[in-house]
Parts: C-alpha cells; structure tokens; sequence
C-alpha cells in the first residue's frame, strides 16, 4: 500500500446542526420536543447519553416500569446528574414515542452536532493514533446506521461519515438502534462522500471500499491504519464516484447461496478485520 504522510488542514467552519426526523401528531396537552431538541428512546440510549454527559432537558418513565431493574439505573443516573424524571402511564409514553421500543423511558435533550471530517483527524491525533475512520456512502435506514455507529464504538473508530443529504441522519430510531453507541462515536456530516474520499487521500489515509464484485477478499490485503473504510448504501452498494476513488476495493467471501450481506453486518466485519491486523501489527504511523 502507499503509505501517504501529508497531516490533515487547520479545523472546518462550525458543524451543522441535524435535527432529528418528523414526528407523529399527538393530543393535545402532551409536550412532545421543543424546536430544537430531539428525542431519544430506549433505556441502553438514555442511560449512555447520560453517562456521557449530554445535557438531557427531562426523562418521561412509564410509572408501572419505573421500579424495574432496567429503569432503577436509568432514574438514579438521571436524579444524580439533576435531571427531571416525570412519571407518566404507559399510554402516555406510547403516544410520545416516535419508535416501537422506547422501554419505558424517553429523554429530551438538545439536538446533537455533527462535526466535520477534520474533527475526526485530529480525535486520533489527540490521541497519538493513526486515523481510522469509516465513510459511509447512502446508509438509508436508521436500523443500519445505528448499528453500524455501534459496530463503530466496539472497534474503536475514530470517527463515521455520513452524507447530509440523501441517507439516514442521527435520528432517535437511530439513537435507540445503536444502543448509546452515538453518544460515544464522532459524527461527521459531508455534502459528498466522494469528496470525503480525496480529502482523506489527502491527509494520508488509504481508502478501501467494501464491494462485492472486488477481486481480493478482505483476509487477503493489508489493512492497517491510516486507514478510512468506506460501505455502501442498501441495495445499491458504492456509488460509481466513490468505487473510482478508493484507493482498493475488497469482497467479503460468501459460502452460501446469497449473494451479498446487509450493510451493518458488512461494516462490522471489515472494520473488525481491521482492528484483528492493527493487533497483529503495529498501525502505520
């Protein structure tokens, strides 16, 4: 592989805001978030964002579940960092809930920023590694993405990429999906993953891409960091402008009868691949 040594620009104009998705219509007298403020369901969700310090405006509890095992951390966490718990019935919650999953508990918190790619640059240069990062090209559905950022955390990723337009943004479904994973994984939001792709060239990174019409399987190559692995959207895989700018492109051997693997079950098992080399060898400086 080359091996480019070139550090990355000063930081980017501020981050855009993401806002998360529409909501259902609800009756009057019930407060649903506030313009600006997103919603997160689910108590693995709620429980990593108050652990990671993210300012929560109040928690709404299913007071019949209040008193669980799942629940008692949650309100402890929440009452010990001075966040208002309000107990409500269950036909409340469901009402107020934007996912089929909220467990009993919904946060209000202000709405996450994303950040930019250069942010994700200097995550690992804060921490004296050589970037790793994952470039998502068209992840459309918010069970995806939230696994994906999950697969993300457990591999140590420095940072994801995702488009600003055309693909699932970070979402409450997206939140409860990955399970708190993203409140631990930077977010970077790009106008264009292709352009994503030179800009990380740029800064030293190889660019490997996960195709299934690849020659190498992905056991087959080096795959260390400075590294960005880029996955394709559901369906449709790489875009023909990112397939062209990918320094390599690598399959995921298939045994079966299928041809290809859903797009967070592929992410994992590349990123995972990278981390298993980066063990049995020292990451390219």
């Amino acid at each position: 592989m080359a091996d480019r040594r070139t550090p990355g620009t000063g930081l980017a104009p501020p981050a855009q805001r993401v806002a998360a998705g529409g909501r259902p219509r609800r009756p009057s007298g019930e407060a649903g978030p506030a313009q600006g403020v997103t919603q997160l369901e689910g108590r693995h969700a709620v429980l990593e964002a108050l652990r990671a310090g993210r300012p929560l405006r109040k928690l709404m509890v299913a007071r019949t579940a209040a008193g669980t095992g799942g629940l008692r951390a949650v309100i402890a966490e929440a009452r010990r960092r001075g966040v208002p718990v309000h107990e409500v019935t269950p036909a409340v919650l469901a009402r107020l809930a934007t996912t089929r999953t909220p467990q009993g508990v919904i946060a209000y918190a202000a709405v996450r920023d994303t950040v930019d790619v250069d942010t994700l640059l200097e995550i690992a240069r804060s921490r004296g590694e050589a970037p790793f990062v994952l470039v998502l090209d068209g992840i459309e559905d918010p069970g995806n993405l939230g696994a994906i950022l999950r697969a993300a955390d457990a591999t140590g990723v420095h940072g994801v990429v995702i488009p600003r337009w055309r693909a699932a943004g970070l979402t409450p479904a997206v939140a409860t999906a990955s399970a708190g994973a993203v409140e631990h994984v930077a977010v970077a939001a790009a106008a264009s993953p292709a352009q994503v792709v030179e800009r990380l060239k740029r800064a030293g990174l190889w660019v490997v891409g996960a195709d299934p019409a690849a020659a190498q399987a992905l056991y087959e190559v080096p795959l260390r960091p400075p590294i960005a692995v880029v996955i394709g959207g559901e369906g449709r895989g790489l875009s023909r402008l990112v397939r062209e700018r990918c320094d390599l492109l690598v399959r995921i051997p298939m045994y079966g009868r299928v041809a290809s693997l859903n797009a967070a079950v592929a992410a994992a098992l590349v990123l995972y691949e990278v981390r298993r080399q980066m063990q049995a060898a020292p990451a390219r400086a």
